[in-house]
């Protein structure tokens, strides 16, 4: 596939739809809590799209097969535009939840796709700095859309932030249907039950390394979500820093978390996977120890950019890892599979961090992230194949 027609197909489609979702991380939470109801709720609100992508992980590998790939991302992209745009005529809380796990089940559907797009159109030897773009994308997406969001929601009411955010979702519709052309794959279609005997005889063969990357992507997932709940609750907590002063620190790390995405892509390719994934979460399980060191607002300041350092150095890397694992003909199943187990990493993290800190104050609980980190980190060292010149192949 030539770059521009990745671009048009792929890229700048993710780049509305990132930037679109950014636009509700300032205002979601005021448009729920605005219905009067508990924080619990508020938080159930805000959560409502991850549970949709994660439920949906599964069935949309399964979907895949059917619809086929251009299909099901133009799905996706839909249901992503209905979802948003439903939160602009919302006229009851729940009403909010389901268009939020409505709209999570297309980022399920659309994300899939189009890893599994990229995995059979891109050649192994360039996989790594095309994914590797995906996660610097989401970057850019999550760091501006918050302050537009914030501006428009201010000037124009919250609920403008949302026709905004599905306006831009139909865009990315209407490039994605014109521009997203069918993958060519060498393999020939295999029926439904062939694809997953397929992965199943993928998982036989390779059990081993199979478990110790899915361990790795746990764990990797757990300390990346986990990271955004330690560093705002320890600045506020112990450090008594002010909205002001977090929202710096979230930021100047999120700036060194964008620039190292296109590094990121080159090394996996010329060098290998591991020697960026490795030490990606080598770099963040030291970030996160050096928070209950931190004394200080610069001391937080510069816990949170060894670890956003950290997390850019291995942007797109469990991706790759999943894309390089996944067995031809039945690349959608293997890859709902994979992303499964890394959004249950992304839910479990905060959840761990807080267990953790109302048991053993939040110098145990970054302790125990680190700990995550190092686990994640060792684990690919010293288990995980390199995958960059010897993917995994199923069983024959």
């Amino acid at each position: 596939m030539s770059r521009s027609g990745l671009i048009l197909a792929v890229y700048l489609p993710t780049a509305l739809l990132a930037f679109g979702q950014g636009l509700l991380i300032a205002t979601l939470p005021l448009y729920a809590a605005d219905f009067g109801v508990s924080y619990g709720l508020v938080s159930l609100a805000v959560a409502a799209a991850a549970i949709g992508t994660l439920v949906t992980d599964v069935p949309a590998g399964a979907l895949l097969g059917w619809f086929g790939l251009r299909r099901t991302m133009i799905v996706g992209c839909t249901l992503v535009a209905l979802g948003t745009f439903g939160l602009a005529w919302g006229q009851v809380f729940g009403e909010v939840v389901f268009y939020r796990v409505l709209a999570g089940v297309g980022t399920a559907l659309w994300g899939l796709s189009r890893h599994a797009y990229i995995a059979e159109a891109i050649p192994p030897g360039s996989r790594g700095r095309a994914i590797s773009v995906f996660g610097g994308i989401n970057r850019i997406g999550v760091f501006g859309g918050p302050a537009v969001g914030g501006i428009v929601g201010t000037a124009f009411g919250l609920r403008a932030s949302f026709a905004l955010s599905g306006i831009l979702a139909l865009v990315a519709l209407v490039l994605a249907i014109i521009f997203v052309k069918p993958a060519r794959s060498p393999v020939k279609a295999l029926s439904q039950r062939a694809r997953w005997l397929t992965v199943g005889r993928l998982v036989r063969a390779n059990g081993r390394d199979l478990t110790a990357a899915s361990v790795a992507q746990t764990f990797a997932q757990m300390i990346r979500a986990g990271r955004q709940f330690i560093v705002p609750v320890y600045g506020a907590s112990v450090l008594g820093l002010d909205a002001a002063e977090i929202g710096f620190i979230m930021t100047c790390a999120s700036v060194l978390d964008m620039l190292m995405f296109v590094p990121a892509g080159i090394v996996m390719d010329r060098f290998g996977r591991k020697v960026a994934a490795v030490p990606s979460f080598a770099v963040m399980a030291f970030g996160v120890a050096l928070i209950p060191l931190a004394s200080s607002y610069l001391g937080l300041l510069g816990a949170a950019a060894v670890i956003g350092f950290g997390n850019g150095l291995g942007s797109g890397t469990m991706m790759t890892l999943g894309a390089d694992l996944a067995p031809p003909g039945a690349t959608g199943e293997f890859l709902g599979l994979w992303r499964l187990v890394g959004d249950a990493g992304s839910a479990g993290g905060p959840l761990i961090v807080g267990v953790m800190a109302a048991h053993f104050g939040l110098t145990g609980s970054a302790i125990a992230l680190s700990v995550v980190g190092v686990i994640a980190t060792l684990t690919l060292a010293l288990l995980v194949r390199e995958t960059r010149q010897s993917p995994l192949e199923p069983a024959t």
